[in-house]
């Protein structure tokens, strides 16, 4: 009996988490990844691919530090977006 309750709370909370995943926007992933301070590659579409760490989310743009460059990019031009 107790392992069925163990299955059934495991994936009640799997499928919480994949709910809340389909429901993020990529500004909450670009939140998440500040949070975490994670390094991020990001494709616009121009065509150009920007990498850095995520140091600032604002309501529109993104700021991605490399190195000693503050690189700020509206997040409405991001096309594809890779966390490593």
């Amino acid at each position: 009996m107790r392992i069925r309750l163990e299955e059934t709370l495991d994936a009640e909370q799997h499928a919480a988490r994949s709910a809340a995943r389909r429901r993020m926007t990529l500004r909450d992933r670009l939140l998440e990844s500040e949070d975490r301070n994670e390094r991020v590659v990001l494709s616009t579409s121009d065509g150009h691919v920007y990498q850095g760490v995520v140091d600032a989310v604002g309501i529109d743009h993104v700021v991605l530090l490399d190195g000693d460059i503050d690189r700020y990019l509206a997040i409405s031009h991001i096309v594809t977006m890779e966390a490593r």
